[in-house]
């Protein structure tokens, strides 16, 4: 990335920069600009903003949305099951038929807000890969 005065990154002319990743990235939207989309179908990054040109390549939040999506929904689908087992005596096919959609169904919800959450904030804290380093610089 650039290190340019905010609000000009790059390709020319001046954006209005996320000043909230989580905002910005729950709605999908590019954190240069806010206009473009950060989304290609459900889950898929696109390449580059549509507006502004920023280039999504430096973007790699892993396996972090998919962390957050089962540490949010494991409690709740938990619940539900001990619920249906102790109100119910509920068989496991209920289980099959009712938690276990619940919890594919919020986890895949969940996924698209938390990934362009995490994708915004490494733009907006200028994250990077770490690099070890092996010899001192003498200028150091």
């Amino acid at each position: 990335m650039q290190a340019t005065a905010p609000g000009t990154h790059g390709s020319g002319g001046p954006w209005h920069e996320t000043s909230s990743p989580m905002r910005t990235g729950i709605r999908g939207r590019c954190p240069r600009c806010q206009q473009g989309h950060l989304f290609r179908g459900l889950l898929t990054l696109r390449d580059r903003c549509e507006v502004c040109g920023l280039d999504y390549s430096f973007a790699d939040p892993a396996d972090g949305p998919a962390f957050f999506a089962m540490s949010i929904v494991g409690i709740p689908a938990l619940v539900l099951a001990v619920w249906l087992d102790l109100a119910f005596d509920a068989p496991y096919w209920i289980h099959l038929v009712v938690t276990f959609p619940f919890a594919v169904l919020a986890c895949i919800a969940l996924l698209r807000p938390f990934k362009g959450w995490l994708v915004c904030s490494q733009y907006f804290y200028k994250a990077e890969e770490a690099r070890l380093m092996t010899e001192r610089d003498p200028k150091d």
